[in-house]
């Protein structure tokens, strides 16, 4: 493959959004990349897993996110699930420690 194929497929993975908004700040003389994102709060790169970031991942439009935005957006969606999967394994290890229950709801002892 050669570089203009290589730059084709960059080009055909990027939404009409992206390539619509990078035009946008070409002709500004602004860069490529979106500062706005980052003046709105924490960045999403070093946003901590929880209720927040999952709220913001569930609200971002990804048709709009550059290229970088989205390679973030990626990591912190990566980050909040290895958080949830751990809430998910310590339920578990409490789930599987516990003593069963006795008719009655009382605990079972020995």
């Amino acid at each position: 493959m050669d570089g203009c194929e290589a730059g084709a497929g960059v080009l055909k993975a990027m939404s009409p959004g992206v390539v619509d908004f990078l035009f946008r700040r070409l002709v500004a003389g602004e860069p490529a990349e979106d500062i706005q994102w980052s003046r709105e709060g924490t960045a999403l790169a070093v946003q901590p897993p929880g209720a927040e970031l999952a709220r913001r991942l569930s609200e971002t439009d990804l048709d709009a996110l550059t290229p970088a935005e989205l390679f973030h957006y990626v990591r912190a969606a990566q980050r909040l699930a290895a958080w949830a999967e751990s809430l998910r394994e310590a339920a578990v290890g409490r789930y599987c420690a516990a003593p069963p229950a006795a008719p009655g709801g009382a605990t079972a002892s020995a």
